[in-house]
């Protein structure tokens, strides 16, 4: 699979047997994988590396893992994937809700993870690697996304989101009135069946509702068309 060749992966974490599988599967496909142990040196690597994805392997009590999240944040676009031991709904919202862009739980495929692994990058890499001379500019009302900088103006104040957070919000922005499902933003922008979404896309429009809309109670832009999906306009 050339496109995922020589891509950079950063583990941190316990590195649990099944963690380690995943490494040594990924090395295999051709990707290097770095693996470190403290939340400074995760930082210090994020800065000094050009990482394509951090996975946070934490088989234990995961969810005191997450501030260190929203710590990553300030400092790495980078797409962060949680492998945990607990396997509960609740887990989940709270690790998406840090910043976390996908979550595992073991016991876990090596296929699958490896799959979700790939996903990621190359999302990532797709947002990143952009032409720079692409001038699309999307608008609604003062709404704007300039896609060839990657900004998103909200009344004149540019508003920063994750790169799945632009995606999902440019996905509704470019056809706007569109009613989209759960499902179909979940295939569009994770490329993969969409199983179990709701949690995670519901945690992903708060955020962006969060981040544009002056009440989000009661949503200008991101509505909710109840029992179908979401649209913008």
């Amino acid at each position: 699979m050339k496109e995922f060749l020589m891509k950079e992966i950063l583990v941190y974490g316990n590195s649990m047997p099944e963690t380690q599988k995943l490494m040594s599967f990924l090395e295999s496909e051709g990707s290097r994988v770095y693996r470190v142990k403290t939340e400074q040196e995760t930082l210090q690597q994020l800065k000094k590396k050009c990482i394509h994805t951090l996975i946070i392997d934490r088989k234990e009590e995961a969810e005191k893992k997450f501030p260190f999240i929203r710590e990553v944040r300030k400092v790495s676009a980078v797409p962060v994937l949680v492998i945990s031991g607990k396997n509960t709904e609740q887990a989940m919202i709270e690790a998406l809700n840090a910043g976390a862009d996908d979550y595992i739980a073991y016991p876990f495929n090596i296929l699958e993870a490896a799959a979700r692994v790939h996903s990621q990058i190359r999302r990532y890499t797709q947002f990143t690697n952009l032409c720079e001379n692409i001038t699309q500019i999307y608008q609604v009302n003062d709404l704007i996304i300039d896609d060839g900088k990657r900004k998103v103006i909200v009344a004149g104040k540019e508003v920063r989101l994750t790169p799945i957070e632009y995606k999902i919000l440019r996905l509704l922005v470019q056809e706007k009135g569109k009613v989209f499902s759960i499902d179909q933003i979940y295939e569009t922008i994770w490329d993969m069946q969409a199983i179990g979404a709701d949690n995670t896309i519901a945690v992903h429009i708060r955020h962006i509702r969060e981040k544009i809309e002056q009440n989000p109670k009661n949503p200008k832009y991101l509505k909710v068309v109840w029992g179908t999906g979401y649209k913008v306009g």
